[in-house]
């Protein structure tokens, strides 16, 4: 059974990848997006001269730990005209759980549905949280984890606000690619 599930996981796995169109390098096209109360929004209506595209999650733990952590950045970065994405891309969360989970965590931002993963697929996203960076022409310059440790103690790594710091500043993003880590995005059930 287990090989069975594994099998299928990896070629799950092998599907999404091989949808993704958004690598590192590659320029972000417009994709839909819904607000919690269900209006019609989308990439090119909230992107900005560089964005954040993070997914996150209602019900994942790791996700959870990092909510401290993505309202910091957000409140630091968007001052500095970064412009953030925050995703749900679960299809076990529905948008009312997510605007519960939103106002009791405490959030300044919106966070926006992936209804039928359009996102997730298109950026190849697997885990919550992970995020990507793009610039002011859309191309990815960052995709991974927002830092390398659950516990924000035993953080040595700051992925995203070492890339958000180089583009700001002009410069190459020192590490482009992380591993971003966390609970598997939930997706629709596709026929086949």
């Amino acid at each position: 059974m287990n090989r069975i599930f594994s099998g299928g996981a990896i070629a799950l796995l092998a599907a999404v990848a091989s949808a993704q169109e958004f690598k590192l390098g590659s320029t972000v096209t417009d994709f839909p997006l819904q607000a919690v109360t269900g209006a019609p929004s989308s990439y090119a209506a909230l992107k900005g001269g560089i964005t954040v595209v993070a997914f996150i999650s209602v019900q994942c733990p790791i996700s959870n730990d990092y909510n401290e952590r993505m309202e910091s950045l957000y409140r630091d970065y968007s001052a500095k005209g970064v412009k953030f994405i925050f995703v749900n891309a679960n299809a076990s969360e529905p948008a009312a759980e997510v605007a519960a989970h939103a106002k009791s965590a405490g959030f300044s931002f919106p966070v926006y549905k992936d209804a039928g993963n359009v996102a997730a697929d298109k950026f190849g996203a697997q885990v919550t949280p992970e995020t990507f960076v793009m610039n002011a022409a859309g191309v990815v310059l960052y995709h991974g984890a927002i830092d390398d440790a659950r516990n924000p103690a035993r953080v040595t790594a700051k992925g995203l606000r070492n890339a958000l710091d180089a583009v700001l500043a002009g410069k190459p993003v020192p590490q482009a690619e992380t591993k971003a880590f966390g609970c598997t995005i939930k997706r629709v059930r596709r026929s086949s």
